[in-house]
């Protein structure tokens, strides 16, 4: 069996963020494909926030280590400031140290025939670089989504090494990986001579998980009976997500007196920006159309969308280049889902290709207000579409990881 070195942040027992699904699946699936994982993390007590219930995920016997990590702004910090060098490219720079020498002694005992590095943690690219640069076996980068881009990092000094990171990788590593269509573009323009070495692999669904749960019975208990309830599980960003034209559209809703006024919740699961979006509910006379929840253990996320009368997508068109992990799950669920994006971003086309259609601009009151109309009479006539079953079928992460092997096998 082959062997591959993945150096990733985002690993079990951290909680709180979807990232975290794409490298574990990864580690699920490739035993079956004949490549054996060999996971390079971090401890932790570099986690802001740990739980316990995806750690059973990982396959027994599955090697991995746990490097020494400190977060800057945590464990650095006095009187809650520290040393902006001590956290460039990110907050657990700290991590290089310890990763690269566990995954020299890790290639020496295993010997490798790949090097796997994942971002958003940018630490993990310098790590993956170094440990390409001394031992030179094939790295692939997955970058997931664009690094330097225009206006972010806001600090030009992180910008610039964001912007050197990214130039080592692409130059680099065998391939560079990207979530989307749109952010392969990008790169492809920005790095013409890597084109060929720039690559597309998207996020998934976890299918093992969604079939430990009871589909059928869950869809027959609504999370609120008798009042239509959309769910935006994950979290709102401020200005990528923006909540405030949403809230607004509910209020002429409201104003309209129409059918959907009344009968209408949008329960935002994990939102961490529960403050925002109450303030902004209360702003516009809609306090009582929605819910903020805390954060929830992974699958009981997943029944909660199977249960959900819709389910919320919101992206701005600043990040047309990106798609919520989140949208995969949501296919799965096979629940009617309407998307707040720009209707020309790779969210909306994802949506499109896999027979989505209730989509209307992130910023326009007006177009969400009409859209949650017309979606709210589809849902009493039941003439709502759900995703296509192929493009469902093609998103799982199984599926994801025989991609990923095509790609490890082409070395």
């Amino acid at each position: 069996m082959k062997r591959i070195l993945m150096i990733a942040y985002h690993f079990p027992p951290l909680a709180g963020s979807s990232g975290i699904q794409r490298t574990l699946r990864f580690v699920r699936h490739l035993p079956h494909f004949g490549w054996q994982p060999l996971v390079l993390t971090a401890n932790a007590r570099a986690y802001e926030r740990t739980s316990p219930d995806l750690l059973a995920d990982v396959p027994a016997g599955t090697v991995v280590h746990r490097a020494f990590a400190l977060d800057t702004a945590r464990h650095l910090a006095l009187g809650g400031r520290y040393i902006a060098s001590m956290a460039r490219p990110d907050r657990w720079i700290s991590w290089k140290i310890d990763a690269v020498r566990a995954g020299l002694s890790m290639i020496k005992t295993y010997r490798p025939d790949a090097i796997w590095s994942t971002y958003p943690i940018a630490t993990a690219h310098l790590i993956g670089a170094e440990l390409h640069r001394r031992t030179g076996i094939p790295w692939l980068a997955d970058f997931r989504d664009p690094m330097a881009q225009e206006g972010y990092p806001a600090d030009p000094l992180t910008w610039q090494c964001f912007m050197d990171i990214e130039k080592e990788a692409v130059g680099q590593a065998r391939f560079s990986v990207f979530t989307t269509p749109g952010a392969a573009r990008v790169y492809r323009q920005r790095y013409p001579e890597a084109s060929e070495r720039i690559v597309v692999l998207e996020n998934g669904y976890d299918e093992e998980s969604f079939s430990m749960l009871n589909s059928d019975e869950l869809r027959s208990e609504p999370i609120n009976p008798g009042t239509l309830t959309l769910l935006h599980s994950g979290l709102i960003y401020p200005e990528e997500r923006d909540p405030t034209e949403l809230m607004v559209a509910l209020r002429l809703l409201k104003e309209s007196g129409g059918p959907a006024a009344g009968g209408l919740r949008i329960r935002f699961r994990a939102a961490g920006h529960d403050q925002l979006l109450r303030q902004l509910a209360q702003t516009h006379g809609v306090a009582d159309c929605i819910e903020c929840c805390p954060p929830v253990a992974y699958r009981e996320a997943l029944s909660e969308m199977l249960r959900a009368d819709g389910l919320l997508v919101m992206q701005a068109a600043g990040c047309n280049e990106q798609i919520p992990a989140k949208i995969y799950e949501y296919l799965r669920a096979q629940r009617p889902i309407i998307a707040l994006t720009d209707p020309a971003g790779d969210t909306a086309t994802t949506l499109v290709g896999a027979g989505v259609k209730d989509i209307a601009p992130l910023d326009s009151a007006t177009a969400i207000a009409a859209l949650l109309a017309r979606f709210v009479d589809a849902l009493k006539r039941c003439e709502i579409q759900l995703p296509h079953a192929e493009a469902v079928r093609r998103a799982s992460r199984r599926e994801r990881t025989g991609e990923l092997v095509r790609l490890l096998d082409s070395l």
